[in-house]
């Protein structure tokens, strides 16, 4: 469950979540996708073994719904790998969000005159946190985006003792949802299970995924000060804005197959782990030598991104070799190749070199593409970082500022690479102590980055180190700790602990930290 405090604005989970339920939907699974499923099962103990060797014999497609009421594993594991992001657990469980979806769908057909022909009520009960309460008040008029499958009853006693049962915890609000359904609103597909689902006395409709609604109105139930009913009326996804970004991010996944789309949105949301492990699979499948130089190309992306410069350079190196023999020397590809291998020089410190490789690969842009194209403003940011590493601020300002006009006039104006060129300009305005700009470049970076991104995202992490080091050099030391400490909570999660980001972000919380005893 997912409130904002925009009201007609959608948490960017609902993004992530949309677009692997688009790719998975057009993926065929077989009996591995199954079994893979299950040694993923084993290996993390998510299921009893007598279930699991259940599943193995009776699963199959019409059963989905079946198997989702029957095991609490099931429906838990998949909710809150739903509700994070979590690509591993996503991409195991696969072929059952695809045919869970399908089985909602058969039946909201089959059931569509006899059931849907006119506005209903169904309730939800459950437990919020205090904090997610907190925010969910403040949403009243505006929109609360379910992102898993959504158990509802039409009986209100069942779910009103839960709600009861929630309350009677100190942390937790108890929470009856009273949701009010037109089926004449489009919406994702919502079915009556009773009839196959494993528990018959219950009066349940599952929603698929993604279900919208508007927040009507929330009332403390008698004298309890922590039991609410909340009422929801549903609603068609009309976050505009949402909508054009989601837009944009499947251009920028590209097309291929459902293998390759998932592999490009898991680097997109920064899981690079579960992204290198499924490269690595498509590299050992393929005997075509164009998709070979994709597949090291984004391997090299992802050694990059994980701190490894030597294993990234090979990586593209390798992909490189396959173009230059395949393409003509102005392809695009060619472009990409010489522009990722500058990007590891300049990590290296090997300037010249860099700025060889990004000028090679914008010359190739400026004679194949439009002078708005999106890959010539990559360009122009890159030749600009270099420079910034160089400290020569003017000419990387010049570079990074027209890498911006590009993205203005062709990006929404919510779109995460505006918050690079945001991030990129804010960082050479704070190599030359002008702290109160690179201040305001920098938050501006960090709101789209938090309204697009999932919340452990590498680039928030970056953001909020950069605004704790421009407030460390403004000596506004408690607020530099602040961001600091975010910045350090997402990396622990998505780093390795060993990553030169966690070693010297804990050098520069301590020194902080210091500094804050001291002036005490």
């Amino acid at each position: 469950m997912t409130p904002t405090n925009n009201l007609n604005q959608l948490d960017p989970t609902f993004m992530y979540t949309q677009i692997f339920k688009d790719i998975l939907l057009d993926m065929e699974f077989d009996t591995q996708a199954v079994k893979q499923f299950l040694n993923y099962c084993r290996n993390n103990n998510c299921m009893n073994p007598q279930n699991i060797n259940r599943f193995e014999k009776e699963y199959n497609a019409q059963s989905t719904i079946w198997w989702y009421t029957y095991s609490h594993s099931i429906s838990y594991m998949l909710s809150c790998a739903l509700r994070s992001v979590e690509g591993d657990t996503i991409i195991n469980m696969g072929f059952l969000i695809r045919d869970l979806h399908q089985q909602i769908q058969q039946l909201h057909q089959q059931q569509i005159n006899s059931r849907h022909n006119k506005p209903f009520t169904v309730y939800r009960g459950q437990g919020l946190s205090k904090a997610n309460f907190e925010k969910l008040q403040k949403t009243i008029g505006g929109l609360m985006s379910f992102n898993n499958f959504l158990f509802t009853n039409v009986e209100k006693d069942i779910s009103l003792e839960i709600s009861y049962s929630a309350s009677e915890n100190a942390d937790t609000v108890g929470i009856l949802f009273v949701m009010f359904i037109d089926p004449r609103i489009k919406s994702p597909p919502f079915a009556f299970i009773q009839d196959v689902s494993s528990f018959k006395e219950e009066k349940e409709i599952l929603f698929s995924m993604r279900t919208v609604f508007r927040v009507c109105a929330i009332r403390q139930m008698g004298n309890n000060s922590q039991l609410y009913q909340v009422e929801l009326e549903l609603t068609s996804d009309d976050d505009q804005q949402l909508r054009l970004l989601t837009n944009r991010i499947r251009e920028d996944i590209g097309d291929g197959t459902g293998w390759q789309k998932l592999g490009n949105l898991l680097l997109k949301i920064g899981q690079f782990n579960k992204a290198e492990e499924l490269y690595n699979v498509l590299l050992e499948r393929t005997f075509d030598e164009s998709e070979k130089a994709v597949y090291y190309n984004q391997l090299g992306l992802i050694s990059w991104n994980q701190g490894d410069c030597e294993k990234a350079i090979w990586y593209y190196k390798q992909g490189l070799e396959i173009w230059q023999r395949t393409l003509a020397s102005n392809h695009p590809d060619l472009a990409t190749s010489y522009n990722n291998i500058a990007g590891v020089y300049n990590n290296m410190g090997e300037y010249p070199k860099a700025l060889s490789s990004h000028e090679k690969a914008l010359e190739i842009r400026q004679e194949t593409l439009s002078s708005n194209h999106l890959d010539i403003a990559t360009s122009y940011n890159n030749i600009g970082g270099v420079y910034h590493s160089m400290g020569e601020y003017s000419k990387a300002l010049s570079f990074y500022e027209k890498s911006l006009e590009i993205r203005q006039k062709t990006l929404p104006s919510n779109h995460p690479d505006l918050a690079t060129s945001y991030n990129n300009i804010g960082g050479m305005y704070h190599n030359t102590k002008e702290y109160s700009k690179a201040l305001s470049f920098y938050e501006k970076a960090l709101e789209i980055q938090q309204n697009t991104l999932p919340e452990n995202h590498l680039d928030l992490a970056t953001s909020n180190n950069n605004i704790g080091a421009t407030y460390n050099n403004m000596g506004e030391y408690s607020k530099a700790l602040l961001y600091y400490e975010r910045a350090l909570k997402i990396w622990r999660v998505v780093l390795s602990p060993t990553h030169p980001y966690i070693k010297n972000l804990k050098e520069s919380f301590e020194l902080v930290r210091q500094r804050i005893i001291k002036h005490v």
